[in-house]
Parts: C-alpha cells; sequence; structure tokens
C-alpha cells in the first residue's frame, strides 16, 4: 500500500482505528512509519521566500 494512500485517508478524516479495520493488513506501526516519512520529507524540502512584484511597481 502506497504511503500517498495512507496519508490521504488521514487527511480526509479518517481515524486510525477505522484505517486499521478496513486494512488489516496494515498495523499503527505502518501508520506511524507514513507519518514519519512525511515528516522527514517535509523537512528535507528547503524553501526560500520569494519577492512577489505587484503589477505597476
Amino acid at each position: 500500500m502506497a504511503v500517498e494512500f495512507v496519508l490521504d485517508l488521514l487527511a480526509n478524516g479518517w481515524p486510525e482505528g477505522e484505517i486499521l479495520k478496513n486494512y488489516p493488513r496494515l498495523t499503527h506501526e505502518d501508520i506511524q512509519a507514513c507519518l514519519g516519512y512525511a515528516a522527514a520529507l517535509i523537512k528535507s524540502k528547503r524553501g526560500y521566500p520569494i519577492k512577489v512584484l505587484q503589477e505597476g511597481t
């Protein structure tokens, strides 16, 4: 099962218990690993502010 699928379920409000009931091969640890992966991915991306010019300036 793809990490993004699990994350999408969570983002759409599925409680962990419901996910585990509907996908019995998943474990609590699997869901935690998906969240950990997403957090690590976000932390690894560097964002740099950009100046947005308004029209006419």
